[in-house]
């Protein structure tokens, strides 16, 4: 069952590939790729749990270090601002140097970030855990962009939407990990010793947990399998070395418009969610005071469905390849679940926000995979990693515009303002993703090389 089945008498790849490349390469599936898989999801989930670890207790943290909410919301847009200049170095990396040295560049700084911030366990070391959350920001760089790549490079034409979504279905474990261990870990208690005691058991897991995913990307890690896992993805390595130029895919990229039209919605529907994230704590607070503990688990349950959400959008692309009508159909289900959180918040009732917040959690996360999966259909045969890195900028830049605008919002006119906008926000991807046309490109090379 390892083999895909060739057709008795079938020509080359070579001649599948127009008459480019290795003729002997066999379409293979390798049994690695589930602990490859597995191995990234992990230290994604490590990432961004340092990702939210302040923002979910940020009350906690103001007290602690002694600075303002604004102050506590620029260590999770930090992670956003960091992005951005660093893509396009990160994703040509990833082109020339492959995945083994992205991910090992990745798992590295993350664990270094990790113990960095043991060292800002004193209420005036705020500066020290700030240049921990830095570094753990430059490992997002090299981890956000894989799923795609990862997903094409491992796994056959059958299954790929599916390892996408496990591999986002990491990280977002991670944000629920984030929501939901700090409140429990570190309880907000008067004594500064005993806040910074509590503190320390929390940094001194998360690099612990760093350092030995680290080294199991040394041992585990392989750049690729010895065979590719379908046609396409062999017609791309026999092409890869003789004519690919980053430079000329990001032009070509930037050239079709219905990636850019996706590109701009992937950014609003996520930089929605990173703003609703960021500000969760200071909303619940807002309306329910003392519920410390109860705004991790909303956000867990925000996160825990969109998980769900995201591992049926993967297995229902695999299944029925309807990228388009699916994108459309989750985008108006996120906008509806923001409208109905928005409403419900201040109703003071914590058991109705656990179900607004897990409905809107299902489609609004459950977007993630969808659009990187999206985009690789969109263009290919253009590096995965290019397409999911561009996503990406665009949901950072997004998300600190909408985090900052909200924010300020929220001080302004209250709870409801905030939500409001990010309605809004999302009702105008709604329409842009209407006029996104259907061209899965990716789908029809593996169709003609398989025809032929």
């Amino acid at each position: 069952g390892m083999v895909l089945q060739e057709p008795a008498g079938a020509p080359s790849l070579s001649t599948a590939a127009g008459g480019v490349g290795d003729a002997a390469a066999e379409v293979q599936l390798s049994r690695l790729r589930w602990a490859v898989l597995l191995l990234f999801s992990s230290y994604s989930l490590c990432n961004a749990f340092q990702w939210i670890q302040y923002g979910s207790i940020s009350n906690v943290f103001m007290r602690f270090y002694d600075v303002s909410a604004f102050a506590i919301d620029w260590l999770s847009m930090s992670y956003m601002l960091i992005y951005i200049p660093l893509l396009f170095p990160v994703a040509w990396l990833l082109d020339k140097r492959g995945l083994r040295l992205i991910a090992l560049a990745g798992s590295a700084l993350n664990a270094v970030g990790a113990w960095v911030k043991l060292g800002s366990l004193k209420p005036h070391l705020f500066p020290v855990t700030v240049l921990g959350q830095v570094i753990c920001g430059l490992a997002q760089v090299f981890i956000l962009g894989m799923p795609s790549r990862i997903a094409s490079v491992w796994f056959g034409s059958h299954e790929v939407s599916t390892a996408c979504s496990i591999a986002v279905f990491g990280n977002q474990l991670g944000i629920a990990a984030g929501f939901l261990v700090p409140p429990v870990l570190i309880p907000n208690v008067e004594d500064v010793e005993k806040l910074a005691y509590h503190i320390s058991i929390m940094f001194f897991m998360t690099a612990g947990v760093a350092s030995a995913l680290f080294i199991l990307v040394i041992i585990v890690f392989k750049e690729k399998p010895p065979n590719p896992p379908s046609r396409a993805q062999a017609s791309i390595q026999s092409r890869l070395s003789a004519e690919y130029s980053y430079v000329q895919s990001i032009f070509r990229l930037l050239r079709n418009i219905n990636f850019l039209l996706l590109m701009v919605t992937y950014g609003l529907n996520v930089g929605c969610f990173y703003a609703l994230s960021t500000l969760l704590n200071r909303m619940v607070i807002h309306h329910y005071p003392g519920e410390e503990v109860n705004a991790g688990r909303i956000g867990l349950t925000i996160v825990l469905s969109g998980m769900v959400g995201a591992l049926i959008s993967g297995i229902w692309l695999d299944k029925t390849k309807t990228y388009k009508q699916t994108t459309l159909v989750v985008y108006i289900m996120s906008l509806v679940g923001m409208a109905v959180y928005t409403f419900t918040l201040s109703l003071g009732h914590l058991w109705v926000v656990f179900v607004t917040a897990g409905l809107l959690g299902f489609f609004m996360t459950g977007y993630l995979p969808l659009g990187f999966e999206f985009a690789a259909e969109l263009t290919y045969p253009e590096s995965e990693g290019t397409s999911s890195g561009l996503l990406n900028v665009s949901a950072q830049i997004f998300g600190i515009a909408f985090t900052i605008g909200q924010g300020q919002i929220m001080d302004r006119f209250g709870t409801k303002a905030g939500n409001l906008f990010l309605c809004s926000v999302l009702f105008l991807g709604t329409i842009m993703t209407a006029f996104i046309k259907t061209d899965l490109r990716r789908q029809q090379a593996d169709l003609e090389n398989e025809q032929t």
